[in-house]
């Protein structure tokens, strides 16, 4: 499929028109760089949430894949409250003055509503979805529905693989709780005696060792599958558990599980060893006070208020209650798959011809890939081949994120065994892969590469690899921007951008960029990029102003963005400036949304839209219409005061005519779904595109496939 577009030009937007009725917020155009109206982010981020629930309530949806994004609710939930509501509840708790104190305890109240109604929401679908497996032929059952011959089966498993592995603890006779871990579920244990007493006990369910899913026997119909969770293989012989110990009349399990709050404190001691701060600093979180607990609902009241009082929890923390099931993220991984149920898969797009040096194919013009669509394997097939080509002399990375079995790590510990110089800068701050890139700034620091362990005071966040190979004489740069990781798995289902270029002054450039962040005292100097935190915020900012100034003068202005959050003050407020100008603006976010979309006087010439499909949409793309000479730019940042003024970031333009028409053709086709694109509308509530064309669907991931697939490299 061919868009009408290939560039920023007026046409028929897909997108619902906005609501020329809303609202206008108060003090909406009034002094609006110190008062700038927001949407709260913390909502907006359960409202993204809630638009991957959608994804489980669809029932064009396959039905694996369905299993999958209640995994994925739940996952992302429990993140949400480690570290945004956690931090919204240290606010909540230590900001001084009446008002600011009240602002944030009122938010704490309105998040806790709002996830209530999406935890009911998600039960009912969760629900539904038990239904749908079993029309299918795929159950999973409870203890009380196992036939006789079952029943043999789940009492044979728990005594031969289950019960070894549990560990039982008191908990009425004990000030408080033992430290218990977040990841795990635990049973809340409810024991009546036969002389009438009761104890309380707790019991981490050990998914750390056996499976969560349990294939057990069929029933008659041989065909289909039955699976029942480790929970209530234990709840069918809870009694035995304590057979030896007490004389128990009656025991009853509920689950429970807890979120700590995530932020690690690293402190500033300059001749403490990053590593060892970095690993206290994880103890510390594992040891961190509890911010949510999630229970059954059928809980006993006396049970329940025990368990809070021994985990020593607050009028700040976030209370949940929910069915008898949780770590539902467990469903990522459901066993039960086949064909008929997932998504089909598709083939990655040839990149580098088989027989083709990478180097040679790279001098011939820059190549733009888009993954999951394009081969990653032409990363991986860079670095292997920078290793050992007599000529390369210099590889310089940056780590964030990068597979469990990483290709891209083996890669650089072959260039040092080729004599080659490796610099990897592997930032050990990366949220929830503190500890595996600890492991691997290890396995490289061993090896002989030079470990750079981040800029102190800055995450290092962009995604560079800069390669020097000596040619004719004379160092060649060879370069890699983009905007995701170096993660071979994650790569299969994360749509990001690569622009792999031989350019010298780009190679320039990105080698640069290592230099800041070996020496952040030096003021780095670019001939294209913009980079964090020195000039992303100040050039992204400029080049709205353009497009108000032509605006204002009458002529052609548009902004396009693609991004996973936009939050920050200043640029919401850019854009709200530009809407008054008469500026076309069209947002493309996934996550979190501040700027107030379809209020009149504010943001009536916005539009804002949000896609949740099969792959996880995690490019950030800024273009600006500039006088009809198009800036097209793809970057590591989002439109978050973290990733423009505390990160190292790169934003990199593109420089080939083809290669801008490619990213916005695509983003066209991302603007025209209308079938998986939902309306950012003044509430957030994830309405679908109003205007479906049942002649023409449009669903963009399968679109840019199609057309991916049509067009060269």
């Amino acid at each position: 499929m061919k868009p009408n577009n290939l560039a920023l030009s007026p046409g028929v937007a897909t997108a619902r028109e906005p609501c020329a009725d809303a609202p206008s917020p108060a003090n909406a155009v009034k002094s609006m760089a110190n008062d700038t109206p927001l949407y709260p982010k913390e909502l907006s981020w359960l409202s993204f949430n809630a638009r991957v629930l959608q994804e489980v309530e669809d029932e064009s949806v396959p039905m694996i894949e369905r299993v999958r994004f209640l995994g994925i609710f739940s996952n992302n939930l429990d993140e949400f409250y480690r570290v945004r509501v956690a931090d919204v509840r240290r606010l909540a708790t230590f900001t001084k003055g009446s008002k600011k104190k009240e602002s944030f305890s009122e938010l704490l109240i309105n998040i806790n509503e709002m996830a209530a109604r999406l935890h009911a929401r998600f039960g009912n679908a969760y629900n539904k979805v038990l239904k749908d497996l079993g029309k299918n032929h795929i159950h999973l059952i409870s203890e009380r529905q196992l036939t006789p011959k079952q029943s043999a089966y789940v009492e044979e498993y728990f005594h031969r693989e289950v019960l070894p592995e549990l560990e039982p603890f008191f908990i009425d006779d004990r000030d408080t709780m033992p430290l218990l871990n977040e990841a795990s579920i635990y049973f809340g244990i409810y024991l009546e005696l036969e002389d009438g007493s009761l104890r309380f006990a707790a019991l981490e369910i050990p998914t750390d060792i056996l499976p969560r899913f349990i294939a057990i026997p069929h029933r008659e119909d041989k065909q289909e599958k039955v699976y029942i969770v480790l929970d209530n293989v234990i709840r069918a012989c809870l009694v035995e558990v304590f057979r030896y110990v007490l004389p128990i009349e009656r025991a009853a399990a509920f689950t429970f599980k807890i979120s700590r709050d995530a932020d690690l404190e690293l402190g500033e001691h300059v001749t403490q060893n990053i590593l060892d701060r970095v690993a206290k600093s994880l103890k510390k979180r594992k040891q961190a006070e509890p911010v949510r607990l999630v229970y059954d609902s059928t809980m006993p009241e006396v049970l329940l208020q025990l368990i809070k009082k021994k985990l020593k929890m607050g009028r700040y923390d976030s209370y949940t209650p929910g069915g008898r099931y949780h770590n539902s993220k467990d469903f990522m991984s459901f066993p039960a798959d086949s064909k008929q149920h997932t998504y089909r898969a598709i083939k990655p797009l040839p990149t580098l011809p088989d027989s083709a040096n990478i180097f040679d194919w790279l001098n011939e013009r820059d190549r733009l890939c888009y993954y999951p669509y394009h081969d990653f394997r032409v990363i991986t097939k860079l670095l292997a081949s920078a290793a050992i080509d007599p000529k390369v002399r210099e590889i310089r990375i940056n780590l964030y994120r990068v597979a469990k079995n990483s290709r891209v790590v083996a890669a650089l510990i072959n260039a040092v065994r080729n004599q080659k110089q490796v610099t990897a800068v592997v930032e050990l701050q990366a949220r929830f892969d503190e500890q595996a890139n600890i492991h691997w700034s290890n396995e490289l620091s061993d090896a002989g590469v030079e470990v750079i362990y981040g800029v102190p005071g800055l995450k290092v966040h962009c995604k560079l690899i800069s390669i020097v190979r000596e040619e004719d004489g004379s160092d060649r740069y060879y370069s890699h921007f983009g905007t995701g990781n170096f993660n071979e798995s994650t790569a299969r289902f994360y749509c990001d951008f690569s622009l792999l270029t031989s350019d010298t002054q780009m190679g320039q450039d990105a080698y640069r960029v290592f230099d800041f962040i070996k020496q952040p005292h030096l003021q780095p100097d670019y001939h294209y990029i913009w980079s964090s935190p020195h000039s992303n915020r100040p050039n992204i900012l400029a080049a709205i102003d353009r497009e108000i100034a032509a605006a204002e003068a009458g002529m052609p202005a548009e902004i396009f963005i693609k991004c996973n959050n936009l939050v920050d003050r200043e640029v919401v407020d850019y854009l709200y400036r530009a809407n008054l100008a008469g500026v076309r603006v069209r947002i493309i976010v996934r996550s979190m949304c501040a700027l107030q979309c379809e209020q009149k006087g504010l943001s009536e010439n916005i539009q804002v839209i949000s896609l949740v499909d099969k792959y996880l949409e995690h490019a950030r793309v800024y273009a600006f219409h500039n006088g009809g000479d198009l800036q097209v730019y793809l970057s590591s940042a989002d439109l978050m005061t973290r990733n423009l003024d505390h990160r190292v970031e790169v934003t990199f333009p593109l420089l080939a005519a083809e290669h801008r028409e490619t990213v916005m053709n695509i983003l066209e086709l991302q603007w025209q779904d209308n079938q998986k694109a939902r309306v950012l509308d003044a509430e957030q509530t994830n309405s679908r595109i109003a205007n479906r064309d049942s002649k023409r669907n449009v669903r963009s991931q399968d679109a840019i496939y199609r057309y991916l697939k049509n067009r060269a490299v």
